[in-house]
């Protein structure tokens, strides 16, 4: 998270690390018991399970702390729809192999039901690189962005018609806040006044480098995916 700060213990009780060999890979997002979203493009070229686990619950990546629960993977589902080349429909289940227990420090998100409402407040969060060629956290760090509205990201100034439809920027205009590598998979939640509960708005999918202006974070749109989900 470039432009971000250490979260409190338990503030994003979704938001799980998806290792490969003990090493956070991408982030993910719990959204069952026994459910786990995240990107596409983390799991394709590493798609049977026995090499992944997830860690649900942590804060500190170095030490997780007896709130943490640590599963293997069952199954990983890609989209079929996934493309490499450009990022479409980049999206993948991983299936745990036993149900976790919900707390305190580990909790489902809602899923969305239609576009996020311009008045709620959005957030990132992930273990990833802290500047766009800098190292990762072994915290879990957070930073409030704004949804970018799709006709400037996709503008001639941005991404200049590279994005679909399916896809949503969030960050800052001017840059200085945004998701990078190492923060994929995880979570673009926002806050719904009328329910006081977060829900699922995006899933970190990729940028131009991190925390650039003009070129904020893309993220899969869930709400387009629901059925699929």
């Amino acid at each position: 998270i470039i432009g971000g700060h250490d979260a409190q213990v338990g503030a994003w009780p979704w938001t799980v690390s998806l290792q490969i060999r003990q090493t956070h890979v991408c982030g993910g997002v719990l959204v069952s018991e026994k459910s786990v979203l995240t990107a596409g493009h983390c799991a394709w070229q590493w798609k049977n399970p026995y090499f992944w686990r997830a860690v649900l619950g942590a804060h500190n990546l170095w030490k997780h702390g007896k709130h943490a629960a640590r599963r293997k993977i069952r199954s990983i589902s890609v989209h079929p729809g996934f493309k490499t080349e450009t990022f479409e429909n980049d999206l993948a289940v991983f299936e745990l192999h036993r149900a976790v227990r919900y707390s305190d420090y580990i909790q489902p998100i809602c899923l969305p039901h239609s576009a996020p409402l311009n008045h709620t407040e959005c957030f990132v969060s992930g273990w990833g690189r802290t500047a766009e060629k800098g190292p990762t956290s072994s915290v879990l760090k957070e930073a409030r962005v704004e949804i970018i509205p799709y006709s400037i990201c996709n503008g001639s100034d941005a991404y200049a018609g590279l994005l679909d439809e399916k896809m949503l920027c969030a960050g800052s205009r001017s840059g200085g806040t945004d998701t990078c590598q190492g923060d994929s998979g995880g979570p673009l939640a926002c806050h719904h006044p009328d329910t006081n509960k977060f829900h699922l708005v995006g899933i970190a999918s990729f940028g131009l480098g991190c925390g650039r202006p003009d070129f904020p974070g893309v993220y899969i749109r869930v709400s387009q995916y629901s059925r699929w989900i």
